[in-house]
C-alpha cells in the first residue's frame, strides 16, 4: 500500500491526494508539517532530507518532490487516460506540468495566496501584489485560450497536465481578488467540480491559514 504524507491544507499535498484517487489507488495517509510538525524528526528524514512535504513511499522506494511524485503514480499506475502511449504525447503532460510550477503557482500561489492572503494586512506589499495579480491575469488567459480547443487541459477528458494547474482554481475563485473574464477556465472548473476526487481534497476550507506565515 501507498503511504502519503503532508498536511491536507497544502496544495501541493492536494494534487498527489487528488491524483491517487483519481487513479483508484489503495493508500494511507500520515499527516505531516503545519500543525502537526514532524519535518525535522531523523524519521522524516530519512525519507526525505530536504524535510518538505509530500512525500509518497510505495513499498521500499521513496518519491519526494510533487511533480516527480504525480509523474511516478501515472508512470507506475495510470490507465491510458493518464499515461500516454508515445514520448511525444506524453511531453504534453510534462509542457503543462513544468509550465504550472514554474510559472503560474510562484505568480498565484506565491505572488497572491502568500502574498495577499498569508501576509498579514499590515505587511502587505501592495505594489509586488498588484504585480503578480498582473501576471496571473496574463496566465489565467493564456489557459482559457488553450481550453477553448478542448474540456481539460489534457484533451478530452482529464488527465496529467490537469492537476497542477487545476489545484489552483478552487483559491483563486474563493479570494477576493479581481479576475478577468474566463469563460473556459470557469467551465473547466465546474467539470473539475463535478469530480469527487477534486471535492474531497482541493475544495477545502484554507481560513486557518490567513494572516499566517509559517509553512
Amino acid at each position: 500500500m501507498l503511504t502519503i504524507w503532508g498536511r491536507r491544507s497544502s496544495y501541493n499535498v492536494q494534487k498527489v491526494l487528488w491524483l491517487a484517487d483519481e487513479l483508484g489507488l489503495d493508500y494511507s495517509h500520515r499527516p505531516a508539517g503545519g500543525e502537526k510538525g514532524g519535518l525535522d524528526s531523523a524519521a522524516f528524514l530519512a525519507l526525505n532530507p530536504h524535510g518538505k512535504i509530500p512525500v509518497v513511499q510505495d513499498g521500499d522506494l521513496v518519491v519526494w518532490e510533487t511533480h516527480a511524485i504525480l509523474r511516478y503514480l501515472v508512470a507506475e499506475y495510470g490507465s491510458e487516460g493518464f499515461r500516454r502511449a508515445t514520448p511525444g504525447a506524453q511531453s504534453w503532460n510534462d509542457r503543462w506540468l513544468d509550465w504550472s510550477l514554474s510559472e503560474l503557482e510562484p505568480a498565484f500561489f506565491g505572488g497572491v495566496f502568500w502574498g495577499f492572503y498569508r501576509t498579514p494586512a499590515d505587511q502587505h506589499d501592495d505594489a509586488a501584489i498588484e504585480r503578480s495579480l498582473a501576471r496571473c491575469d496574463t496566465l489565467y488567459r493564456l489557459l482559457d485560450s488553450q481550453l477553448s480547443e478542448a474540456p481539460f487541459l489534457s484533451g478530452d477528458t482529464l488527465g496529467l497536465a490537469d492537476i497542477p494547474a487545476g489545484t489552483t482554481l478552487y483559491r483563486y475563485f474563493e479570494l477576493e481578488i479581481p479576475r478577468p473574464s474566463l469563460p473556459n477556465v470557469d467551465a473547466w472548473y465546474r467539470r473539475l467540480e463535478s469530480r469527487p476526487a477534486y471535492r474531497r481534497h482541493v475544495m477545502r476550507p484554507f481560513n486557518d491559514l490567513y494572516g499566517r506565515l509559517a509553512y
